[in-house]
């Protein structure tokens, strides 16, 4: 009757419907799939190949991919295949240029392919090795490329076979393209992870570099100049801290009276004068470019020449000298005031000497041993209130910049010899 579906019909409907469900289920699963492998496409290529062979009755199945400089094409994963064509395609590798093999076309031009069959064109008939391995020994005919674009790029390609010659229809490649896509978003995902991964690394190794730069830049400015650490720092290497010779400008000044004023005064009173005396002190070292500083009570030793280097290390210890006894002059005035009776004593010397670090891990310190250090205490020990004195050495470097007179020849603690002992002219007015 007009109007009544016939059996086939009904039958052709069901069929449709259950084609839509199985494809959709199919969708589903590879959805899935790529949802739980994120940073990793392989498991969702394999799901896909084995969906659209199924779905398009393809016993066939690869997916090709270019590599990132898009200079040649692999295969990362198939399906259905014998073991000796499987092997084959495990190290497939070939110039994107081929385009005359169907794993590569579409790769290259980013077009469908679509052959009725493929033993019926001229790469067969001229006995390309792959051609003929696919037709002859795994008996593929009909052929369906579908590539897999990326905002325009095709990035790889979807490649169906059937072993007989049944040209695949054109829901056929509707659904390869609605793969393509999903396979797209899997190749996103895992890029995208995998260059995460690779900035946290960068960034965590990063944050570890800076983490022990900062540790090893504290141990160094514990005894270490800021500008000294900076160095030590920026070069990468504590090479210059190891022990070595080197000439140095070396001063030694401490504050006169100070014992005396200990023994009397109350322990505020000495913190208070202290923590003036090195904090004004600490300027004018770091002002003239002083390699490294110690503090023992009242007692400051300076080294000029390493681990920073200078053109006249005697010279610079002067200057430095004469600042601080500048300074000092005007302290002194204060603490007078106060009923405080110090003065200031300072010894520079100029000669070779050890320096390195020694100590252990947490306990490191930066010092220097030999004649011209205890040469330098010893006179500081001998200078009276406002005077600097000099070495024979330092004193003849310094001659043509300073005024400087000989006081003769001292017998100084622990030095066999007597030395000819010089002091700068002029004394700070107090």
């Amino acid at each position: 009757m007009e109007g009544q579906s016939t059996d086939g019909e009904i039958v052709s409907l069901r069929t449709e419907a259950e084609c839509m469900r199985e494809r959709e289920a199919a969708t589903r699963e590879i959805l899935e799939v790529i949802s739980e492998s994120r940073d990793n496409e392989q498991p969702v290529f394999e799901a896909i190949l084995e969906n659209a062979s199924r779905l398009c009755n393809a016993p066939l199945a690869f997916l090709s991919l270019a590599n990132v400089e898009r200079t040649s094409v692999l295969i990362p994963a198939h399906r259905g295949t014998r073991s000796e064509f499987g092997s084959i395609l495990d190290g497939f590798i070939e110039p994107i240029s081929r385009t005359e093999l169907v794993a590569v076309r579409p790769i290259a031009d980013g077009q469908i392919v679509r052959q009725d069959d493929i033993k019926d064109d001229e790469t067969y008939r001229k006995g390309d090795p792959r051609r003929r391995q696919m037709v002859d020994v795994e008996g593929a005919r009909s052929v369906l490329g579908v590539p897999l674009i990326q905002r325009s790029l095709p990035l790889g390609a979807i490649i169906l076979y059937r072993r007989e010659v049944q040209p695949f229809t054109a829901d056929d490649v509707s659904l390869i393209e609605s793969f393509a896509a999903q396979a797209v978003i899997a190749i996103e995902n895992a890029r995208q992870f995998k260059a995460l991964e690779t900035l946290n690394a960068e960034l965590g190794n990063r944050v570890e570099e800076q983490v022990g730069e900062i540790e090893r830049m504290g141990r160094l400015k514990r005894f270490l100049p800021p500008a000294v650490a900076d160095t030590v720092i920026s070069q990468g290497s504590d090479e210059m801290l190891s022990s070595h010779r080197a000439l140095l400008g070396v001063l030694f000044c401490d504050i006169r009276g100070f014992t005396a004023f200990c023994e009397t005064a109350e322990p505020e009173e000495t913190i208070e004068i202290l923590q003036t005396y090195h904090e004004e002190m600490g300027k004018l070292i770091n002002a003239h470019g002083a390699g490294v500083d110690h503090r023992m009570g009242d007692g400051i030793m300076v080294l000029f020449n390493d681990p920073l280097p200078c053109d006249d290390p005697a010279g610079d210890a002067v200057k430095l000298a004469v600042a601080m006894r500048e300074r000092m002059a005007e302290l002194s005035r204060q603490w007078k005031r106060l009923g405080y009776r110090l003065g200031f004593g300072v010894g520079v010397s100029l000669g070779y000497a050890t320096v390195g670090m020694v100590g252990f891990e947490g306990r490191f310190d930066y010092t220097a041993s030999g004649t011209a250090i205890n040469l330098a205490s010893r006179l500081c020990d001998e200078a009276e209130d406002g005077e600097i004195l000099l070495s024979p050495r330092a004193g003849v470097a310094v001659e043509d910049d300073f005024q400087i007179e000989s006081r003769g020849e001292i017998h100084l603690k622990g030095i066999r010899e007597p030395v000819e002992v010089f002091r700068l002219a002029g004394t700070a007015t107090t």
